[in-house]
């Protein structure tokens, strides 16, 4: 409860900041002053177990080691996104109070869909979290790409709304008996779903794939990528993602749990088809903000294993992979701001030019694909592992570690040209501080410790 309630103050904080705040660079202070406090009290509540507001949410929301523990991640990622990005984000436009407090709205709604416990909730925070996307996303008002791609973020995200009332309604309707939009009241035995709920399930599993990025409904990600500021693809690419994953595991769990078996096909097809053609479609991009694009439906795959799997495994796995990920990304985005030119040959020669960038680009590539000594390795292991322990579908497996197997080629086209390339052209001018490459230092150090000690998380989903 202390994350919902006070990413929503500081938001508000921020907003009207903004009216009274005129230099560029206070608002980020602000923001990171807000992240950090906001941290100490989630960690106050879930390792003290003392939130400071007792309120009664009529069991809308449950708060369990796993939510509070996912919560802490997704703030501790936020808040080096600022430290890294926060410059960036000042370079957007004018309205920069305006900008962190959409970013603490988003992260309120993350918190609420981390937290929900009936469908309206679920409702409440992933539009929380969608419509600040929207405005952020066509933030560059001068630039024609970014607002097509706010307009068709907008146009998406309407359409997935809508088809996910309509699951809520079938839901509800199947479900009269009991009355409750309360996930744990769905009243499902072993024998075959209601017809109403089987109809509600799939809307609902069509809505929170479009949201999750999840093939066949995966099509606006790329543009909307492309064209959005490249500072906020990074937060929509990762945190947000990894938000609207947790809902997706908390709500299948929830209300669909006890009839695994009669969706878990349905899952594998569409695990199967994002896992091909993320990899497959990121192997021809040559601008590396487009392939990581892609790349990021490709890990939404791996992150599919555990709603497939949906046992403790697979929650530690992820748990695990929202750090991984977005801790990698994060990095490489923010090396990737600081180049003029976003294609693979703009890297070329990056180690003569910025060694500290070269070095630890390589880190954060080596651990989306997934190479031991990494977090992205320990991630990708404990989904695989969650996902054998079912009886059914291994080839999934095979598949996955073949998809994995091709995403090397594509990320190693970027460590090649970093380490092994000559650069042909121009020397560019760099805006990097000491501080900017103390601070990737120290996320690169972040996923060699994690991919050492994964307990380190895990074993705060037990306490």
């Amino acid at each position: 409860m202390n994350a919902i309630i006070f990413t929503a103050v500081w938001g508000i904080v921020m907003m009207f900041g903004g009216v009274f705040i005129k230099s560029k660079s206070t608002p980020k202070y602000l923001a990171i002053i807000g992240l950090i406090f906001i941290l100490l009290a989630n960690y106050c509540e879930i390792y003290r177990g003392k939130p400071f507001f007792v309120i009664d949410v009529k069991d809308a929301l449950h708060f369990n080691s796993f939510s509070l523990t996912f919560i802490t991640i997704i703030l501790a990622c936020t808040l080096l996104y600022f430290l890294l990005s926060g410059r960036d984000i000042e370079k957007v436009g004018e309205h920069v109070s305006e900008y962190f407090s959409l970013i603490f709205f988003v992260l309120c709604g993350a918190c609420i869909a981390a937290t929900f416990n009936t469908l309206l909730m679920l409702f409440i925070g992933i539009e929380i979290i969608s419509i600040p996307l929207y405005i952020l996303t066509g933030s560059d008002k001068r630039n024609l790409k970014s607002n097509e791609a706010a307009l068709k973020y907008f146009l998406m995200g309407a359409f997935s709304t809508g088809i996910m009332l309509m699951g809520i309604a079938f839901v509800y309707g199947g479900n009269a008996d009991v009355a409750s939009f309360n996930i744990t009241n769905i009243n499902l035995g072993a024998g075959k779903m209601p017809t109403l709920i089987a109809v509600g399930l799939v809307f609902l599993l069509i809505a929170m794939s479009f949201k999750a990025s999840a093939a066949p409904f995966h099509f606006w990600t790329p543009d909307v990528y492309d064209g959005a500021p490249t500072v906020f693809t990074s937060f929509m690419a990762t945190i947000v993602k990894v938000a609207v994953f947790m809902a997706f595991i908390r709500l299948f769990e929830g209300a669909f749990g006890k009839v695994q078996q009669q969706w878990q096909a349905l899952i594998v097809i569409i695990t199967a088809a994002t896992l091909l053609i993320g990899n497959i479609t990121a192997v021809f991009q040559q601008s590396v903000k487009r392939m990581l694009a892609y790349s990021s439906i490709a890990q939404a795959g791996f992150m599919l294993l555990a709603l497939f799997a949906l046992n403790q495994q697979a929650k530690e796995g992820l748990v695990l992979y929202a750090a991984a990920y977005s801790l990698a990304s994060i990095g490489m985005f923010a090396i990737l701001l600081k180049m003029n030119d976003y294609t693979i040959d703009g890297f070329n020669g990056l180690i003569k030019q910025q060694p500290v960038l070269a070095v630890t680009a390589g880190i954060f590539l080596l651990s989306l694909t997934g190479v031991p000594l990494t977090a992205g390795f320990v991630s990708k292991f404990y989904m695989l592992l969650s996902a054998a322990q079912s009886v059914h579908f291994h080839w999934l497996i095979i598949l996955a570690v073949l998809c994995a197997a091709v995403s090397a080629y594509y990320y190693f086209k970027i460590i090649q040209a970093i380490f092994f390339k000559e650069n042909t052209t121009a020397q560019q001018t760099w805006d990097v501080t000491p501080a900017f490459k103390i601070l990737l230092i120290i996320t690169a150090a972040l996923i060699i410790v994690l991919g050492l000690y994964p307990d380190i998380i895990t074993e705060a989903l037990h306490y």
